[in-house]
Protein backbone atom coordinates (compact mmCIF):
# COMPACT_ATOMS: atom_id res chain seq x y z
CA UNK A 1 0.00 0.00 0.00
CA UNK A 2 1.20 3.50 -0.76
CA UNK A 3 1.41 6.46 1.61
CA UNK A 4 1.24 9.72 -0.31
CA UNK A 5 3.76 12.41 0.57
CA UNK A 6 4.99 15.62 -1.04
CA UNK A 7 8.58 15.75 -2.16
CA UNK A 8 11.25 15.96 -0.91
CA UNK A 9 10.99 13.41 1.89
CA UNK A 10 13.97 12.06 3.84
CA UNK A 11 12.61 9.00 5.63
CA UNK A 12 15.87 8.08 7.38
CA UNK A 13 16.39 11.58 8.79
CA UNK A 14 12.79 11.79 10.00
CA UNK A 15 13.01 8.43 11.78
CA UNK A 16 16.37 9.26 13.35
CA UNK A 17 14.93 12.52 14.74
CA UNK A 18 12.03 10.49 16.10
CA UNK A 19 14.31 7.93 17.74
CA UNK A 20 16.84 10.41 19.16
CA UNK A 21 19.06 7.37 19.68
CA UNK A 22 19.20 4.15 17.59
CA UNK A 23 18.73 2.01 20.72
CA UNK A 24 14.97 2.73 20.62
CA UNK A 25 12.85 -0.41 20.81
CA UNK A 26 9.71 1.47 19.72
CA UNK A 27 10.74 3.27 16.57
CA UNK A 28 13.02 0.98 14.58
CA UNK A 29 15.20 1.87 11.61
CA UNK A 30 16.24 -1.13 9.54
CA UNK A 31 19.50 -0.02 7.94
CA UNK A 32 19.69 -3.01 5.61
CA UNK A 33 16.16 -2.52 4.25
CA UNK A 34 16.15 1.28 4.64
CA UNK A 35 12.78 0.91 6.35
CA UNK A 36 10.95 2.22 9.40
CA UNK A 37 9.19 -0.29 11.65
CA UNK A 38 6.74 0.38 14.42
CA UNK A 39 4.08 -1.62 16.30
CA UNK A 40 0.71 0.14 16.21
CA UNK A 41 -2.71 -0.78 17.61
CA UNK A 42 -5.49 -1.74 15.18
CA UNK A 43 -8.55 -3.98 15.43
CA UNK A 44 -7.84 -4.54 19.14
CA UNK A 45 -4.43 -6.10 18.51
CA UNK A 46 -0.84 -5.11 17.87
CA UNK A 47 0.30 -4.80 14.27
CA UNK A 48 3.90 -4.52 13.09
CA UNK A 49 4.02 -1.91 10.33
CA UNK A 50 6.86 -1.27 7.91
CA UNK A 51 7.34 1.88 5.83
CA UNK A 52 9.97 1.93 3.11
CA UNK A 53 10.79 4.63 0.60
CA UNK A 54 10.83 2.67 -2.64
CA UNK A 55 11.71 5.86 -4.51
CA UNK A 56 14.15 8.58 -3.53
CA UNK A 57 14.21 11.76 -1.46
CA UNK A 58 13.19 13.86 -4.46
CA UNK A 59 10.75 11.30 -5.88
CA UNK A 60 9.45 9.53 -2.77
CA UNK A 61 7.27 6.44 -3.00
CA UNK A 62 6.37 5.24 0.47
CA UNK A 63 5.34 1.60 0.60
CA UNK A 64 3.45 0.42 3.70
CA UNK A 65 3.22 -3.24 4.67
CA UNK A 66 1.69 -4.83 7.76
CA UNK A 67 2.08 -8.18 9.51
CA UNK A 68 0.25 -10.15 12.19
CA UNK A 69 -2.67 -11.40 10.17
CA UNK A 70 -5.57 -9.70 8.47
CA UNK A 71 -6.32 -6.07 9.17
CA UNK A 72 -9.75 -4.63 8.54
CA UNK A 73 -10.31 -1.62 6.32
CA UNK A 74 -11.01 0.48 9.42
CA UNK A 75 -7.89 -0.85 11.13
CA UNK A 76 -5.77 -0.09 8.10
CA UNK A 77 -7.14 3.44 8.05
CA UNK A 78 -6.20 3.82 11.71
CA UNK A 79 -2.66 2.66 10.97
CA UNK A 80 -2.29 5.03 8.03
CA UNK A 81 -3.47 8.01 10.07
CA UNK A 82 -1.04 7.19 12.87
CA UNK A 83 1.91 6.86 10.50
CA UNK A 84 1.04 10.09 8.72
CA UNK A 85 1.02 11.82 12.09
CA UNK A 86 4.26 10.25 13.35
CA UNK A 87 6.23 10.89 10.14
CA UNK A 88 4.74 14.31 9.44
CA UNK A 89 3.58 13.39 5.96
CA UNK A 90 1.11 16.29 5.90
CA UNK A 91 3.72 18.83 6.99
CA UNK A 92 5.66 21.45 5.04
CA UNK A 93 8.51 19.58 3.28
CA UNK A 94 10.87 22.52 3.81
CA UNK A 95 13.38 21.98 6.63
CA UNK A 96 14.57 25.59 6.25
CA UNK A 97 14.99 28.56 8.56
CA UNK A 98 14.87 32.22 7.51
CA UNK A 99 18.38 32.76 8.90
CA UNK A 100 21.52 33.57 6.94
CA UNK A 101 24.01 31.27 8.60
CA UNK A 102 26.43 29.02 6.64
CA UNK A 103 26.45 26.53 9.52
CA UNK A 104 22.66 26.26 9.64
CA UNK A 105 22.43 26.15 5.84
CA UNK A 106 24.82 23.19 5.81
CA UNK A 107 22.49 21.29 8.15
CA UNK A 108 19.49 22.42 6.12
CA UNK A 109 20.95 20.91 2.95
CA UNK A 110 21.94 17.70 4.69
CA UNK A 111 18.50 17.33 6.29
CA UNK A 112 16.56 18.26 3.15
CA UNK A 113 13.27 16.41 3.13
CA UNK A 114 13.25 15.67 6.86
CA UNK A 115 10.03 16.34 8.74
CA UNK A 116 9.74 17.15 12.46
CA UNK A 117 8.34 13.85 13.76
CA UNK A 118 5.63 13.54 16.37
CA UNK A 119 4.93 11.00 19.11
CA UNK A 120 1.51 9.45 18.40
CA UNK A 121 -0.18 10.03 21.76
CA UNK A 122 -0.14 12.31 24.78
CA UNK A 123 0.68 9.43 27.12
CA UNK A 124 3.59 8.22 25.00
CA UNK A 125 4.89 11.79 24.79
CA UNK A 126 5.09 12.10 28.56
CA UNK A 127 6.63 8.65 28.94
CA UNK A 128 9.31 9.43 26.35
CA UNK A 129 10.17 12.81 27.85
CA UNK A 130 9.90 12.53 31.66
CA UNK A 131 12.74 9.94 31.84
CA UNK A 132 15.08 12.50 30.21
CA UNK A 133 14.56 15.12 32.92
CA UNK A 134 18.05 16.25 34.05
CA UNK A 135 19.70 13.38 32.15
CA UNK A 136 21.66 12.98 28.92
CA UNK A 137 20.07 11.51 25.81
CA UNK A 138 21.99 8.28 26.35
CA UNK A 139 20.89 7.87 29.98
CA UNK A 140 17.31 8.87 29.27
CA UNK A 141 17.14 6.46 26.36
CA UNK A 142 18.20 3.58 28.60
CA UNK A 143 15.39 4.38 31.05
CA UNK A 144 12.77 4.58 28.29
CA UNK A 145 13.89 1.24 26.90
CA UNK A 146 13.67 -0.45 30.32
CA UNK A 147 10.25 1.12 30.91
CA UNK A 148 8.92 -0.16 27.58
CA UNK A 149 10.32 -3.63 28.13
CA UNK A 150 8.75 -3.74 31.61
CA UNK A 151 5.26 -2.52 30.76
CA UNK A 152 4.96 -2.90 26.97
CA UNK A 153 4.14 -5.93 24.84
CA UNK A 154 6.77 -7.72 22.77
CA UNK A 155 5.81 -8.77 19.27
CA UNK A 156 7.93 -11.40 17.49
CA UNK A 157 7.43 -11.62 13.74
CA UNK A 158 9.27 -12.75 10.64
CA UNK A 159 10.77 -9.25 10.42
CA UNK A 160 12.14 -9.47 13.96
CA UNK A 161 11.08 -8.36 17.41
CA UNK A 162 9.47 -5.05 18.27
CA UNK A 163 7.61 -3.59 21.24
CA UNK A 164 4.15 -2.08 21.50
CA UNK A 165 4.17 1.00 23.70
CA UNK A 166 2.69 0.49 27.20
CA UNK A 167 -0.95 1.33 27.84
CA UNK A 168 -1.83 4.11 30.27
CA UNK A 169 -4.19 1.83 32.22
CA UNK A 170 -1.44 -0.75 32.83
CA UNK A 171 1.00 1.85 34.12
CA UNK A 172 -1.68 3.50 36.28
CA UNK A 173 -2.44 0.13 37.89
CA UNK A 174 1.23 -0.60 38.61
CA UNK A 175 2.57 -0.18 42.12
CA UNK A 176 5.88 1.48 42.94
CA UNK A 177 7.54 -1.92 43.30
CA UNK A 178 6.74 -2.74 39.67
CA UNK A 179 9.21 -0.05 38.62
CA UNK A 180 12.11 -1.66 40.51
CA UNK A 181 15.27 -2.00 38.44
CA UNK A 182 14.31 0.49 35.74
CA UNK A 183 16.33 3.29 37.30
CA UNK A 184 13.65 5.93 37.82
CA UNK A 185 13.77 8.21 40.81
CA UNK A 186 10.79 8.13 43.15
CA UNK A 187 9.70 11.49 41.75
CA UNK A 188 9.68 10.21 38.15
CA UNK A 189 7.78 7.09 39.14
CA UNK A 190 5.08 9.17 40.78
CA UNK A 191 4.96 11.54 37.80
CA UNK A 192 4.49 8.67 35.36
CA UNK A 193 1.87 6.95 37.50
CA UNK A 194 -0.02 10.22 37.94
CA UNK A 195 0.02 11.01 34.20
CA UNK A 196 -1.05 7.45 33.40
CA UNK A 197 -3.99 7.74 35.80
CA UNK A 198 -5.08 11.11 34.39
CA UNK A 199 -4.93 9.80 30.82
CA UNK A 200 -6.61 6.48 31.63
CA UNK A 201 -9.53 8.20 33.38
CA UNK A 202 -9.90 10.87 30.70
CA UNK A 203 -9.06 13.75 33.04
CA UNK A 204 -6.19 14.62 30.71
CA UNK A 205 -6.96 14.15 27.03
CA UNK A 206 -5.06 14.63 23.80
CA UNK A 207 -7.97 16.46 22.18
CA UNK A 208 -8.10 18.92 25.06
CA UNK A 209 -4.44 19.93 24.67
CA UNK A 210 -4.74 19.93 20.86
CA UNK A 211 -7.44 22.59 21.00
CA UNK A 212 -5.59 24.94 23.35
CA UNK A 213 -3.45 27.84 22.12
CA UNK A 214 0.23 27.20 22.76
CA UNK A 215 0.65 29.53 25.76
CA UNK A 216 -2.42 28.13 27.52
CA UNK A 217 -1.37 24.55 26.71
CA UNK A 218 2.05 25.24 28.24
CA UNK A 219 0.44 26.48 31.46
CA UNK A 220 -1.98 23.53 31.54
CA UNK A 221 0.85 20.99 31.27
CA UNK A 222 3.19 22.90 33.56
CA UNK A 223 0.55 22.78 36.32
CA UNK A 224 0.60 18.96 36.40
CA UNK A 225 2.52 17.34 39.29
CA UNK A 226 6.12 16.61 38.33
CA UNK A 227 5.85 18.55 35.07
CA UNK A 228 7.88 21.75 34.77
CA UNK A 229 8.37 24.27 31.96
CA UNK A 230 10.96 22.15 30.13
CA UNK A 231 8.82 19.00 30.08
CA UNK A 232 5.71 20.96 29.07
CA UNK A 233 7.58 22.61 26.18
CA UNK A 234 9.08 19.36 24.87
CA UNK A 235 5.72 17.59 25.12
CA UNK A 236 4.17 20.29 22.92
CA UNK A 237 7.10 20.25 20.49
CA UNK A 238 7.56 16.51 20.13
CA UNK A 239 4.07 15.33 21.06
CA UNK A 240 1.99 17.96 19.24
CA UNK A 241 4.47 19.34 16.69
CA UNK A 242 4.02 22.89 18.00
CA UNK A 243 6.86 24.45 16.04
CA UNK A 244 6.35 27.78 17.79
CA UNK A 245 7.86 26.21 20.92
CA UNK A 246 11.54 26.00 21.75
CA UNK A 247 12.50 24.45 25.12
CA UNK A 248 14.92 27.19 26.18
CA UNK A 249 15.77 25.24 29.34
CA UNK A 250 17.09 22.35 27.22
CA UNK A 251 20.79 22.48 28.06
CA UNK A 252 21.69 19.90 25.43
CA UNK A 253 19.86 21.70 22.62
CA UNK A 254 21.41 25.04 23.58
CA UNK A 255 24.87 23.48 23.78
CA UNK A 256 24.36 21.93 20.36
CA UNK A 257 23.30 25.26 18.86
CA UNK A 258 26.30 27.04 20.37
CA UNK A 259 28.54 24.41 18.86
CA UNK A 260 26.94 24.99 15.45
CA UNK A 261 26.73 28.79 15.57
CA UNK A 262 29.67 29.66 17.80
CA UNK A 263 29.78 31.19 21.31
CA UNK A 264 29.22 34.78 20.16
CA UNK A 265 25.75 34.25 18.70
CA UNK A 266 22.98 35.48 21.01
CA UNK A 267 20.62 32.50 21.04
CA UNK A 268 17.79 34.21 22.92
CA UNK A 269 17.15 36.87 20.26
CA UNK A 270 17.57 34.25 17.52
CA UNK A 271 14.87 32.06 19.08
CA UNK A 272 12.51 35.01 19.42
CA UNK A 273 13.13 36.19 15.85
CA UNK A 274 12.14 32.81 14.40
CA UNK A 275 8.63 33.02 15.84
CA UNK A 276 6.46 30.08 14.79
CA UNK A 277 9.49 28.22 13.34
CA UNK A 278 11.67 28.42 16.45
CA UNK A 279 11.05 24.75 17.22
CA UNK A 280 13.14 23.85 14.18
CA UNK A 281 16.23 24.97 16.10
CA UNK A 282 15.72 22.01 18.43
CA UNK A 283 15.66 19.60 15.50
CA UNK A 284 18.63 21.33 13.83
CA UNK A 285 20.65 20.80 17.01
CA UNK A 286 19.63 17.15 17.25
CA UNK A 287 20.04 16.59 13.50
CA UNK A 288 23.57 18.01 13.51
CA UNK A 289 24.62 15.58 16.21
CA UNK A 290 23.03 12.63 14.40
CA UNK A 291 24.80 13.65 11.19
CA UNK A 292 28.13 13.79 13.00
CA UNK A 293 27.59 10.27 14.29
CA UNK A 294 26.82 8.98 10.81
CA UNK A 295 23.24 8.06 11.74
CA UNK A 296 21.78 10.27 9.00
CA UNK A 297 23.08 10.23 5.44
CA UNK A 298 23.15 13.79 4.04
CA UNK A 299 20.55 14.47 1.38
CA UNK A 300 22.20 17.31 -0.48
CA UNK A 301 23.80 16.93 -3.93
CA UNK A 302 27.24 17.35 -2.40
CA UNK A 303 26.67 14.32 -0.16
CA UNK A 304 30.23 13.04 -0.18
CA UNK A 305 31.75 16.35 0.90
CA UNK A 306 29.18 16.99 3.61
CA UNK A 307 29.37 13.44 4.92
CA UNK A 308 33.16 13.74 5.18
CA UNK A 309 32.84 17.05 7.03
CA UNK A 310 30.47 15.62 9.62
CA UNK A 311 32.53 12.46 9.98
CA UNK A 312 35.71 14.45 10.65
CA UNK A 313 34.15 16.68 13.28
CA UNK A 314 34.37 15.57 16.94
CA UNK A 315 31.14 14.19 18.36
CA UNK A 316 28.66 16.43 20.14
CA UNK A 317 25.67 16.07 22.41
CA UNK A 318 22.59 18.25 21.90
Amino acid sequence: MELMVRRPFHLEATVRLLQRRPSSVIDLWDESALAYRRVLPADGKHILCTVRNAGSIDAPSLALSVEAGRVSRAGLGEIKRALRTILGLEEDPSFALPVRSPALQLIERAMRGARPPRFPSLFESFCRIIPYQQLSLEAGGVLVRRFVERFGTRLDTAAGSAWAFPEAGDVAAACVGDFAGIGFSRTKIESLRNIASLVATGELAQDEIERLPTEIALRRLDALPGIGPWTAAVVLLRGFRRMDVFPSGDVGAMRGLRRILGPRVALGPLVERLGDRRGYLYFYSLGAQLLERGLIHPAAAEDSREEALYRDEPGGHP
